[in-house]
């Protein structure tokens, strides 16, 4: 490898274009690296855009995503070139490519695993495999998003230390770079045909020592991820199922707690305030992708959402909040931030919705514990668990709540029939004396919403007094709630396809007087439910339709975003969307015979 100059060195004592912010991409461009402590977000051009450290919810080190300040750049100097990449299968190992006017370019990239909560690493190992590789490298590490420039920047013994805000950072494999005028790092390097250059970096709260090998730390990392994620060879589209549980393990803790998405104010809809922080534990999208993971079988990430949500009801019982950092707390209030936004959005941070009692949670929560029975993994903990949520459901489930779309407190059809669905999968598979009662209570609470939500037509409706059509129907009728036989399942699913759907895609419920498309986007978790109701009712050739259209919907990494905007053919909301990816796996996996 040869150094050149370090970036901006022109002889004119002015910084170079490189130094500039990186520019915005469309979603759908953008990679993510995640070792289930955190996630990176990376674009086109070799810019780590996003990253929070040392944990999800801890504010970002890199924010340039969101209009905030700082980068971690590697890519080639000729701006002449185009992109491309792909995942290493049943990874989140990301392979960036660059074919420029000289070159061919790859950029192999990962965060280190198995990961520490309160460290993080980050390889990137340069390939020049056609012809010399001329890179940029800077990092601009600026903590608090944006907030914090990085000081106290050294070389020793070949390694770069620095710090911004409360992290202590490394940097290895490049001990040529030179400080920039505020202690960020930058060069140009040359790496011969043929060879690779090997660059880590170390985000921790404390000051690290030992060495960084970037050859044992990568071994770890891909022994971690043959190790993490199941062979999928028996389901249709089995890289595809087999990226899908990559993610759901990348956005995964330790703790079994699992973010809904990496990120937080990505738009759904330009400029209608719908922006939103996903970087924290859902209890039902914790749910949907257990169930989608035990839907295949009882894989490792089972376990570990079993533990976590029985200790968030142990904890809490009737007062189960919909959402909780990954390490179990609270989730921040909401606040606006100082910054310009990805263009369209709002940026702010916490979450409101964490507070609103939402019944269908307990529903859930319900049939993954009777899930968990069924593999026999209910321990005596997640059956105590169990107990305390079907206490909990006599106690509410006649009261009004917000229900899965987090909207105002009303009596919707969605909640009721999802703890129908929990209650009666749990007296299947824990059987006993209180099977009898949990049977009981769930035909008092259908019997309830059948006089109450159920139209003369006999398809289910919105809520009590709306008779609108909702997507969000469509799990709970595909996982059992009603006798076989009933009809206002199949009639409720014709419903939601003659009001709801798009050119193969399904939006989740209509607004008054603006067509389907222009409120929001396709909701894409409700087209693989669609597949998973459809498969219910025995018809597979409408599965297979809506399967293979909705996974279509993917950005070129194979990512899916919460929305999909069908006429622009983009994606919306965070990225990646845990449940999107869930509905995916437990989708194939109901087709897979």
């Amino acid at each position: 490898m040869v150094v050149e100059r370090a970036e901006g060195e022109d002889g004119s004592g002015t910084r170079a274009p490189g130094f500039l912010r990186p520019r915005p991409w469309v979603l759908r461009e953008y990679a993510v690296l995640g070792d289930g402590e955190r996630g990176a977000v990376v674009g086109p051009e070799g810019e780590v855009v996003w990253l929070c450290a040392p944990r999800w919810h801890s504010d970002p080190v890199f924010s340039s995503l969101i209009g905030g300040a700082g980068a971690y750049v590697l890519r080639p100097e000729s701006d002449w070139n185009v992109w491309g990449g792909h995942y290493e299968e049943g990874t989140l190992v990301h392979v960036g490519r660059w074919v420029t006017a000289d070159s061919v370019v790859e950029c192999r990239e990962a965060l280190a695993m198995p990961a520490d909560p309160d460290r993080l690493v980050l390889l990137r190992q340069v390939r020049a495999v056609r012809g010399a590789a001329r890179l940029r490298l800077r990092l601009d590490a600026r903590a608090g998003f944006g907030a914090h420039g990085m000081r106290e920047t050294r070389l020793e013994e070949g390694v770069w230390r620095a710090a911004s805000g409360e992290v202590r950072l490394r940097l290895a494999g490049v001990p040529e770079a030179r400080p920039g005028p505020e202690g960020e790092l930058r060069a140009l390097l040359t790496v011969p045909a043929g060879e690779t250059l090997e660059v880590v970096l170390e985000l921790s709260r404390r000051e690290e020592g030992g060495r960084l090998y970037a050859p044992a730390l990568w071994e770890a990392t891909e022994r971690e991820w043959r190790q993490a994620v199941p062979d999928c060879r028996d389901l249709p589209a089995p890289r595809d199922a087999r990226q899908a549980y990559a993610v759901l393990r990348g956005l995964t803790s330790a703790s079994g707690g699992m973010v809904a998405a990496a990120t937080t104010s990505l738009p759904e809809r330009a400029n209608s305030g719908r922006t939103y922080d996903y970087r924290f534990a859902w209890v039902r999208d914790q749910c949907y992708a257990a169930l989608g993971v035990a839907a295949h079988g009882p894989h490792p990430l089972f376990a570990g959402a079993v533990r976590f949500v029985a200790e968030r009801v142990l904890a809490d019982g009737d007062r189960l909040r919909p959402a909780y950092t990954v390490a179990g707390g609270p989730v921040a209030p909401e606040r606006s931030l100082p910054l310009p936004g990805y263009p369209g959005g709002a940026d702010r941070t916490g979450n409101q919705a964490a507070d609103q009692f939402q019944l269908d949670a307990f529903g859930e929560v319900l049939q993954l514990f009777a899930a968990a029975a069924e593999h026999g993994l209910l321990d005596a903990d997640a059956r105590r668990a169990a107990e305390v949520a079907v206490a909990a459901v006599e106690r509410l489930w006649r009261r009004p709540d917000a229900g899965i779309w987090e909207l105002e407190e009303r009596w919707w059809t969605h909640s009721r029939l999802a703890v129908v669905c929990g209650l009666r999968a749990l007296a299947r598979h824990v059987p006993g004396p209180a099977a009898r009662r949990w049977k009981e209570l769930a035909a008092a609470i259908l019997a309830e919403t059948r006089r109450r939500c159920l139209s003369t037509r006999g398809w289910w409706r919105r809520a009590e007094h709306d008779d609108g059509a909702e997507s969000a129907l469509l799990l709970p009728l595909a996982r059992g709630c009603l006798a076989p036989g009933d009809p206002s399942g199949p009639l409720t699913r014709e419903l939601v396809t003659r009001r709801l759907a798009q050119d193969g895609y399904l939006y989740r419920f209509e607004r008054p007087g603006v067509p389907l498309g222009e409120a929001e986007g396709a909701f894409l978790m409700c087209g693989f439910a669609m597949a998973l109701a459809a498969r219910h009712d025995g018809d597979r050739t409408t599965a297979f339709r809506w399967f293979e259209r909705t996974r279509a919907a993917c950005g070129s990494p194979g990512l899916f975003t919460e929305e999909y905007d069908v006429t622009q053919r983009q994606l919306r909301g965070n990225l990646p969307q845990a449940f999107v990816h869930a509905l995916l796996l437990e989708s194939a996996a109901a087709l897979r015979c």
